[in-house]
């Protein structure tokens, strides 16, 4: 038995390291990579799964002390932006935001103003339109909780230099280019098999 938890550790530690995940070179070409900074970009690799996993851990937790679901979540946190910025929120751009359907947010307001967390008011300047605001309560308790573990973050990078932070922003844009799904057809098929 110890056996087989050192081997499943050896593996669940080695999930990132791009020799592991590809030992021969199939996805990414090492052969001209210097083995430090493959070692590296391994490291980092595994940090940005550390970061997913409490990035993981922070949203269940969210959600099971809001007993809410997570675009209930994005929803109340597009809510709070924008009372803060004074923009007044409508089902519209509630929709907009959140890519569902006019069909959908109905449901999701409904659901959100039963459970007492927004309310729904007439529009200031338009008759046809309804304005949503997120409820005192509702609003502290996300401010207190989920909002001051998500405030963590920008301590985390308050910590960095200019130039540092300069890197850290490209290296992410960047990676977000590379994982970007525009030109993966695979994806764009819909399901396995069918392309």
């Amino acid at each position: 038995m110890a056996a087989i938890d050192e081997n499943h550790e050896s593996v669940s530690s080695s999930i990132y390291d791009v020799d592991s995940s590809d030992p021969t070179g199939q996805l990414v070409d090492r052969s001209a990579m210097d083995p430090t900074q493959v070692r590296q970009i391994s490291e980092l690799m595994a940090a940005l799964g550390r970061l997913r996993e409490a990035e993981q851990q922070l949203s269940e937790a969210s959600l099971k002390y809001m007993k809410l679901n997570q675009t209930d979540m994005r929803a109340l946190h597009y809510l709070i932006v924008s009372g803060n910025r004074g923009v007044i929120a409508t089902p519209g751009a509630i929709a907009t935001h959140l890519k569902i359907s006019t069909a959908s947010t109905t449901k999701l307001l409904d659901r959100l103003e039963r459970a007492g967390h927004i309310i729904r008011h007439p529009h200031p300047t338009d008759r046809r339109a309804l304005a949503i605001s997120i409820t005192p309560e509702t609003h502290t308790a996300a401010m207190n909780t989920v909002g001051r573990q998500q405030s963590k973050r920008f301590l985390a990078a308050a910590n960095l230099t200019s130039s540092e932070l300069e890197t850290v922003i490209r290296f992410l844009d960047d990676m977000t280019g590379q994982l970007s799904l525009a030109d993966a057809e695979w994806a764009q098929a819909g399901t396995a098999g069918s392309a």
